[in-house]
């Protein structure tokens, strides 16, 4: 599939509302097109994520990969954590999710960083064979606890 990837801006939050959105569903959250307006806005204006947005050539959005900027210690780098992925229902499996995956590590390289790192749900298996078809290695020597807060 064809499709144009570049970084959004403030400027593309309408057509990325929709997306953020379907993305949460997807994980269980209720719609929330407000909160998803202002988690976007807020993320974006502050600097503190990089979301990269595929459009067919009429403009139309296709998904949205979402780059939150870490660091590895041990290694003393930068890194980026892929926190979000979505494609647009009727837009899976044309190749899509892999260029959006290929765009995040271009950008991850391209500003230094040594590693993306990312979490699926366990039932997301057709994301791990995604990952898995572009050479991502699943974790095997960590176990990964969350602290409700």
């Amino acid at each position: 599939m064809t499709c144009n990837i570049q970084r959004a801006t403030v400027f593309d939050i309408e057509q990325l509302v929709p997306l953020f959105d379907g993305y949460r569903q997807f994980y269980g959250a209720s719609s929330d097109l407000a909160l998803a307006r202002r988690f976007l806005s807020d993320r974006m204006s502050q600097n503190q994520s990089v979301v990269l947005l595929a459009r067919e050539a009429n403009g139309d959005a296709l998904g949205f990969v979402q780059l939150f900027p870490s660091f590895s210690s041990v290694r003393a780098a930068p890194i980026y954590v892929l926190n979000d992925l979505f494609v647009v229902p009727e837009a899976r499996r044309r190749g899509v999710g892999t260029l959006l995956l290929q765009a995040a590590a271009d950008k991850a390289r391209a500003s230094g960083a040594i590693r993306l790192k990312l979490s699926t749900a366990i039932t997301n298996v057709a994301a791990q064979r995604l990952y898995e078809a572009m050479k991502w290695t699943r974790e095997e020597d960590f176990h990964v606890y969350n602290l409700s807060l």
